[in-house]
């Protein structure tokens, strides 16, 4: 490829499609933020201080310096080729980090010191050592992702869409039909049937106003669909005003008191990050954009490193999802924009009150959507010859959604599958011991189950 920039071409940085791809990306961006805010919260026990005036404001400067990378890069990529069709790399929070730090880091450290703030600490160094394996792994990633079939990068992508991207928001679809059925029908109108709405009026926005009009709506009738509260609303008022990021080089560095428990999982998550990355970037290049591997996994890095020293304690990842950004006509604007709503959000305190306002049964449907769009791509993009390959990368992300659904129940109940008696569970049908040996490792599991398959 020519690295000289094409002069004659001037990419646009917004089109039309772009109005899309944002209130897609930036309703996800916005759950995963919704999210976060109650673990923090509800979970750690961490105050509203510091979490509305500390952490997400970080986690905003974090997303805002992601988001506006990926989207130089794409402009960068444009003017070389000189194609318009060029989409950015989706970034925000890694999203199974988020749960890890929180109940194998944060959580237990805050429990043995009595101390939320501890637990905060002990995540900031966790993403810290993070960042760093980020970096280092960005230099071997182009030699395993040319080595590995296309099949196992796809498959075990795949495998992760159908579990933990899709099937949590279909549930919450069909629990909620009137929202979630209503929502997806307006999304699959639009953009798998064509349909134009009003003066172009994007479909994620149709979708996620036709569920807060439900939602809202029913509570003038009695009902509590979509559980919203005007209690709530107004209550998450009190959290409006004005914090900028700023440093928390002293709580990093006190959490490392706390490294011989953060190794354990930060070396094991670091091969994670460098596997997904590979695999998303892999998708992208799929779907038409070839994005430089050692530059995507040492930027993630890098933001990961500054956000967490301004005092984020959750990890920067690449996101699943740029086929289908780009096939609602996102290019490079979307990008950008998501960032800067999303700290514009975090600094000023409207998350508490968006999160009070939209039902997120109303968001799911997009997330499902996406979802589909890359299980597709797995089977449509691979050779025909290797479909097996990529039902068998499946097989280990079903197997640890299904462990982590029986552990999740055996929880509430207050037990877990130890005290049960793994016999015992299987007597019922349960096999286990078979899910945790199957779906441990589930990200490289696949990989290397797929590539065998399809060597």
């Amino acid at each position: 490829m020519n690295d000289t920039p094409n002069s004659t071409l001037k990419p646009k940085l917004w089109v039309p499609g772009d109005w899309n791809a944002f209130f897609g990306f930036g309703t996800n961006i916005l759950v995963n933020m919704l999210v976060l805010t109650g673990l923090l919260r509800f979970v750690l026990g961490l105050s509203d201080e510091i979490v509305f005036k500390r952490i997400l404001p970080a986690t905003g400067l974090m997303l805002l310096l992601s988001t506006t990378y990926y989207a130089w890069l794409a402009y960068r990529m444009a003017r070389k080729t000189g194609r318009n069709d060029v989409c950015a790399l989706p970034s925000g929070v890694s999203v199974p980090h988020m749960f890890v730090v929180v109940f194998v880091i944060m959580l237990p450290i805050s429990l043995q010191t009595g101390d939320p703030v501890k637990g905060w600490e002990a995540g900031l160094a966790w993403v810290f050592i993070q960042g760093f394996l980020l970096m280092i792994g960005g230099f071997i990633a182009p030699i395993i992702r040319k080595i590995t079939p296309r099949a196992a990068l796809l498959g075990t992508l795949a495998g992760v869409s159908v579990t933990f991207i899709s099937m949590r928001p279909a549930l919450e679809m069909f629990m909620t039909p009137l929202i979630g059925i209503v929502c997806f029908a307006i999304i699959l109108l639009s953009w798998f049937g064509g349909v134009r709405y009003y003066k172009g009026i994007p479909a994620g926005l149709v979708a996620i106003a036709a569920g807060c009009l439900i939602a809202w709506g029913s509570k003038l009738f009695g009902g509590d669909i979509g559980g919203m509260s005007l209690g709530s609303l107004k209550e998450s008022l009190t959290n409006f005003g004005f914090s900028v990021p700023v440093p928390a080089f002293g709580h990093v560095f006190s959490g490392f008191e706390f490294l011989g428990i953060i190794l354990v999982t930060a070396i094991p998550f670091g091969i994670y990050d460098l596997v997904e990355a590979m695999d998303n970037v892999e998708s992208a290049e799929v779907a038409g954009d070839s994005f430089p591997t050692t530059q995507v996994l040492t930027a993630d890095g890098i933001i990961s490193t500054i956000g967490c020293l301004m005092g984020n304690p959750f990890n920067l990842a690449v996101y699943i999802g740029h086929p289908g950004w780009k096939s609602m006509g996102g290019r490079i604007g979307y990008s950008a924009a998501t960032g800067i709503m999303i700290i514009v959000f975090a600094t000023f305190g409207i998350l508490s009150v968006m999160s009070a306002l939209i039902p997120l049964v109303a968001i799911s449907p997009i997330l499902l959507y996406i979802g589909m769009l890359i299980g597709a791509q797995a089977f449509q993009e691979s050779p025909k010859r290797h479909a097996p390959a990529i039902v068998l990368a499946l097989a280990p992300h079903v197997a640890a959604w299904g462990k982590t659904q029986i552990d999740n129940a055996l929880g509430a109940a207050g037990t877990n599958a130890g005290e049960v008696g793994f016999a015992a569970l299987e007597q019922v049908g349960v096999l286990y011991e078979g899910l945790s040996i199957l779906g441990g490792g589930a990200i490289i599991g696949g990989l290397m189950l797929g590539a065998s398959e399809s060597s």
